[in-house]
């Protein structure tokens, strides 16, 4: 429409500026009062022109030779308007566009007549039809482009898309968390993005699933255990007139295992749920290693040797509870799993802005395949450093300690060689200005 209108517009400007030129050129070949005077073949005029000079008295006076048959005016009512005035009208079968411009006197308002000054519209007309033809072939020809490149386009974004809502029916009727979906396209584009996305889930997903049947799976057999103990050391009792010493030692033992596990259980049930506030105080770590060590001495004993390595002055902010907690539980673990007459050592550094405390023994190190996932819940591998000899582990320790450092902005890492012993080495910010309070972050 814009076009069509553009096009027609500036055919009629130009065929305007025809008629005006036209006109100028009557009106001054003309003496002041003679309508006579106009001489029309000296004129430079346009051979489609026409042109016609009418008196006072509605008298033809003068027309071009390409009308002078004519002696009807080409624009009667164009006339009555008093002024210069252009105007559409038929004549016959031709449509003209036509300029009345009433003629004075210079100087004078005196009108001595009427120039006429027309020309034929078949042009613009014809303009006018062949541009509707090509501009609707144009358009169909374009909705016809644009919809088989809609159609295509579409159906190659809705592929993917069909993949992804079969994909999940499939996972859903199969319950196979473990499957992916395929993409070949460009992994940046937003069916990418969203495949990507899509699997990420999925990997999650299936690492909870497996973290919830591992969980189940452990606590059964670690509940299992002591039960079986209390059940039939009680069964004994009743039959004993008196209580026998060993047997309720037996169960306080058991009773404290459960409720460790317990504890633990609902460590992480409040980690998970970021309801554990942690505090935010400055700790002398060289000083809190120090008092570890010496309570874990206890535990050593004489079958390994626990030696202080690297100290150095470090503060760092965070809650010191916390912090005990987990060097307890990493210095624990190596005790454990360190072979008897061998080393456990203990140190404290820093490194630029990070504070540094590593754990490091000489027991039989943890398989490759175990180490991507020592830190998850509930994660026990049935290999070397999986169980602790006093069967009080429960496969929690690791992944508290994971959740409290990572609650203070630091990492924990470990490097282990198979028959050569494993490194624990946390990572935490030094207190360089105040401390802030520290918000929880689900596990």
């Amino acid at each position: 429409m814009a076009v069509y209108v553009s096009v027609s517009t500036s055919l009629t400007n130009q065929i305007d500026a025809k008629l005006i030129y036209s006109a100028n050129s009557v009106l001054h070949s003309m003496h002041a009062g003679a309508l006579g005077a106009i001489k029309m073949p000296e004129l430079d005029l346009f051979a489609d022109v026409y042109i016609q000079v009418w008196n006072q008295k509605e008298a033809l006076e003068a027309s071009s030779q390409n009308i002078q048959r004519f002696s009807l005016p080409l624009d009667k009512d164009g006339m009555a308007y008093g002024r210069p005035v252009f105007r559409d009208v038929q004549v016959g079968n031709n449509r003209l566009r036509v300029l009345t411009v009433p003629m004075v006197i210079a100087g004078s308002e005196r009108q001595i007549g009427t120039l006429q000054v027309g020309t034929s519209l078949d042009t613009v007309a014809i303009t006018q039809r062949v541009l509707l033809v090509v501009l609707f072939i144009g358009a169909g020809l374009s909705m016809l482009v644009a919809g088989l490149a809609g159609w295509i386009s579409t159906n190659q974004v809705l592929t993917p898309l069909e993949a992804v809502t079969e994909t999940a029916l499939q996972i859903t009727r199969a319950d196979d968390l473990s499957r992916r979906i395929p993409y070949n396209g460009p992994p940046e584009d937003e069916v990418g993005q969203l495949i990507t996305a899509f699997n990420q889930t999925l990997g999650r997903l299936e690492n909870l699933f497996n973290s919830q049947r591992r969980f189940l799976a452990d606590v059964g057999h670690e509940l299992r255990t002591p039960l079986t103990v209390i059940r039939g050391n009680v069964d004994l009792m009743r039959r004993m007139k008196e209580p026998d010493e060993e047997s309720m030692d037996s169960i306080q033992s058991e009773v404290d295992r459960l409720s460790r596990l317990v504890g633990d259980l609902l460590l992480l049930a409040q980690a998970e749920s970021g309801k554990i506030t942690l505090a935010k105080n400055l700790v002398e770590l060289d000083s809190l290693v120090l008092e570890v060590l010496n309570q874990m001495s206890v535990l050593s004993k004489d079958r390994l040797k626990l030696t202080l390595g690297e100290i150095d002055q470090v503060l760092v902010c965070g809650d010191e509870d916390r912090l005990k907690q987990v060097l307890v539980n990493l210095i624990g673990n190596a005790i454990n799993y360190a072979p008897l007459g061998g080393e456990v050592v203990v140190g404290v550094g820093k490194e630029k802005d990070r504070a540094r405390i590593t754990v490091s023994d000489n027991g039989p190190g943890i398989l490759k395949e175990d180490l991507p996932f020592i830190f998850e819940r509930f994660y026990r591998g049935e290999k070397s450093r999986t169980r602790s000899r006093d069967g009080k582990g429960f496969g929690l320790g690791l992944s508290i300690a994971y959740w409290i450092v990572r609650n203070h902005d630091g990492q924990i890492e470990v490097s282990s060689t198979e028959g050569r012993g494993t490194t624990f080495c946390i990572w935490l910010p030094l207190a360089l200005d105040g401390c802030q309070r520290i918000e929880s972050v689900p596990i």
